[in-house]
């Protein structure tokens, strides 16, 4: 396994880390089965563990709690809240009271003393800045969290959030949980050069693109009935039809040229890009975890890397194809 620096911080985490979101009803893993997946993971270097308390409504805590008893230790736990878990109205948002009872209700669920990562799940427009990182300085001085950071932020808003966060000698955010794929490459546009520049880390969400890059996924072939295509969720994140055939064509030629499957390479290219920490892996069963695992400790070559990159290529929105089509020079972004 590889370690790298989470963003602008001292800690080291897994390039490849475990999602636990399927623990429980978001999925069909049950507790020997995630003990069993938590096992594999730790077997093969895996040190960070992702969840969230919306998860499951919690279940998936729980149940990543007791996997990991006795070796807790020698794991970096992170987890989320903001989004609803109820219909109080103080069970959403990033207000004062929600972010104490949250972190004190993944503490008890998780069954530890303290959570390494703690991430707010989305931004909350309706609380003040300043009383959401204050509530975290908070939080962070009593021992509950030792670092903080954000899931699914705008750039102005991580923004005037770190920048809340130097005023004020708040903690900053080291981690920004973002999707990314070969096929959604928005994160690029905005959040990557500012990551680069503020120091922020991403941690990396559905990397198969809510599993259009598993190879299953082809054209003039009907999804296959276990594809979790087939559930509500299905068309998050969108993507057109047509451009997955093409991204899919150009990993199978690089499936010949290296003997691995497509969601290694898929995984092994978000490996390569600038700011990414660690990119969040799992799995319905041992096999497509141990396969997960396996886009770890190789690397594509360059010319791979350029071919992947112009077959899942689009034109960035306005401002940001203006830059996309200077020639090199001081007003091209560092990332292309």
């Amino acid at each position: 396994m590889e370690y790298r620096r989470l963003g602008r911080s001292g800690l080291l985490v897994s390039a490849l880390s475990f999602g636990a979101g399927s623990f429980g009803a978001l999925g069909d893993t049950d507790a020997q089965k995630a003990r069993r997946m938590i096992d594999i993971s730790v077997d093969s270097g895996v040190t960070m563990f992702d969840t969230a308390d919306v998860y499951s409504n919690g279940t998936s805590e729980e149940m990543l709690g007791e996997a990991i008893r006795g070796r807790r230790d020698r794991l970096l736990i992170s987890t989320k809240a903001s989004l609803p878990i109820g219909s109080n109205p103080n069970d959403a948002g990033s207000g004062r009271s929600r972010l104490i009872t949250a972190v004190e209700a993944s503490l008890r669920r998780l069954g530890i003393e303290y959570i390494d990562l703690f991430q707010l799940h989305a931004y909350d427009a309706g609380t003040p800045v300043e009383e959401v990182l204050a509530t975290l300085d908070d939080l962070v001085r009593a021992g509950k969290i030792r670092y903080v950071g954000v899931s699914n932020f705008a750039g102005w808003q991580l923004m005037k959030s770190l920048t809340e966060a130097d005023a004020h000698n708040r903690p900053r955010y080291v981690a920004h949980q973002i999707y990314y794929s070969l096929i959604g490459r928005d994160y690029e546009w905005e959040l990557m050069p500012l990551g680069q520049d503020q120091g922020v880390g991403a941690i990396v969400w559905s990397p198969l693109g809510w599993a259009r890059l598993t190879g299953q996924i082809r054209r003039g072939q009907p999804i296959p009935e276990s594809s979790r295509l087939h559930v509500k969720a299905a068309p998050f994140p969108p993507v057109e039809d047509e451009r997955v055939y093409t991204v899919v064509d150009a990993l199978d030629k690089i499936v010949a040229e290296t003997g691995k499957s497509i969601p290694q390479i898929a995984l092994n290219w978000l490996l390569q890009r600038p700011t990414v920490a660690t990119v969040l892996v799992g799995a319905r069963n041992e096999k497509q975890l141990h396969e997960n695992l396996g886009a770890i400790g190789w690397s594509l070559t360059d010319d791979q890397i350029a071919r992947l990159d112009k077959a899942s290529s689009v034109t960035p929105p306005y401002p940001y194809y203006i830059y996309y089509h200077q020639p090199a020079s001081r007003l091209s972004p560092p990332i292309v």
